[in-house]
């Protein structure tokens, strides 16, 4: 019985090697994905790795609170919080330079020009409402007009005679 429960243990211990690209992964990416399949022999991201490691190792994470966990569809979705950062820097020795991809900024994209913009109407002018009322009619609708009868919303019944 006590074999059982140290060979468990033993189980769950995830080497420096897998822990450290773990950390490594996660800081570069700001967010981790896992299969909820603990039997996967490799995690699809994180070369050399078993899954189960990737979930134990960031579920640890998540209950320290340095990550934030969501589980949908099958998936963990893992996402590194500001203590998480912090945390991962003094493990990983790194410099405060390195942040994750997804704190980093996008340069702005460059908008067009104003010369190349159409103008619009000025509003209450032309293209407002005003226009859809004054068209004229082109087909007769509204009371008085001859809808067409259309049978067939009984339920299997042949229609009134």
């Amino acid at each position: 019985m006590i074999n059982e429960i140290l060979e468990l243990a033993v189980r769950m211990l995830i080497p420096s090697k897998n822990r450290k690209a773990i950390y490594e992964y996660l800081f570069n990416e700001g967010v981790a994905v896992a299969k909820k399949d603990f039997n996967l022999k490799q995690h699809p991201n994180i070369p050399g790795v078993t899954n189960l490691e990737v979930i134990k190792a960031l579920k640890s994470l998540a209950s320290r609170e340095l990550v934030k966990e969501q589980f949908a569809w099958r998936h963990y979705y893992w996402y590194l919080t500001d203590e998480g950062i912090a945390h991962l820097r003094e493990v990983l020795n790194l410099p405060a330079e390195i942040v994750p991809s997804t704190v980093k900024s996008k340069p702005r994209e460059v908008r067009a020009a104003a010369i190349e913009r159409i103008p619009r109407p000025a509003p209450g002018k032309e293209g407002d409402r005003d226009a859809y009322r004054i068209a004229e009619k082109v087909t007769e609708a509204g009371p008085g007009s001859a809808m067409p009868y259309r049978a067939g919303f009984g339920r299997g019944a042949p229609p009134p005679q």
